[in-house]
């Protein structure tokens, strides 16, 4: 008598990242609340910024246009930090386990964090860019610009949000990861998002010119307002690839280091 067990053959890679991705959507459809305060905090800084401080910054009325770039920014950070958290909660509520038992590619539940949050933060990003065109702000830009400022948008987001998955990763409870995350989220108030940096003072001066947001912040300002873009772009699009590239290879190491198969 054959006594072979039937072999179980592993779930493919597109299958497996589709079955997650398909989980992290549906958990971020249910959690209304954290989708509406990745929204609107967001837009109450930009009405606060353009309505209370715009006019001591810039009298002229024109802060609104200078300011929106960073707001943007500042959305795709607090919509990807929630990463983190949810990344944690997967590692410290059991699932995990489960998914390692069973035949698929478990580092996918990674992997589908990380879509979600794309679609959730391009989401709100284009909500954040309707109401900045409704309280004045006009931007300049071409099609062809545009579509550059978008790409520029979904590299940063897809940059942190792995970066905060890895931090998920790393962190022993959802709170933990909270709280380290939003040690990120300080990084745009250090940068041009609210001011240029020659205002800052000298010591300062040297760590916001050279962090990685502000070229993004100066390239998508650019792009999208008609300022002066130089070698922004590249600087941009190098700080991102750089830490993209350390972020997932990090999640893969943090990830089959605490135990998983695949």
């Amino acid at each position: 008598m054959n006594n072979l067990q039937p072999t179980v053959k592993t779930a493919s890679f597109a299958t497996t990242n589709a079955v997650f991705i398909g989980r992290s959507i549906r958990h971020s459809l249910r959690n209304v609340e954290s989708l509406l305060m990745a929204i609107m905090l967001p837009v109450m800084l930009m009405l606060l910024f353009t309505y209370v401080f715009g006019g001591a910054i810039d009298p002229g009325g024109d802060y609104v246009n200078y300011v929106v770039p960073g707001i943007i920014l500042l959305c795709a950070g607090f919509g990807s930090s929630s990463t983190a958290v949810d990344v944690a909660t997967d590692m410290t509520n059991g699932i995990i386990d489960r998914f390692r038992a069973m035949p698929i590619r478990s580092l996918g539940v990674v992997t589908g964090h990380v879509a979600a949050s794309l679609v959730r933060n391009l989401l709100a990003t284009g909500i954040v860019i309707c109401v900045a065109l409704l309280v004045g702000f006009q931007p300049t830009a071409t099609f062809a610009e545009w579509l550059g400022a978008i790409g520029i948008i979904v590299l940063f987001i897809l940059t942190f949000t792995w970066l905060f998955a890895a931090i998920g990763l790393v962190t022993g409870s959802p709170s933990a990861a909270s709280g380290y995350g939003f040690m990120l989220l300080f990084l745009p108030y250090l940068s041009s998002a609210f001011v240029p940096t020659s205002t800052m003072p000298a010591w300062l001066q040297g760590f916001a010119n050279h962090q990685p947001i502000t070229p993004v912040i100066e390239t998508i300002r650019g792009l999208l307002t008609g300022t002066p873009v130089t070698d922004y772009v590249w600087w941009a699009a190098g700080w991102c690839t750089v830490i993209l590239a350390i972020a997932i290879a990090w999640c893969n190491i943090v990830f089959h280091r605490k135990g998983g198969r695949r």
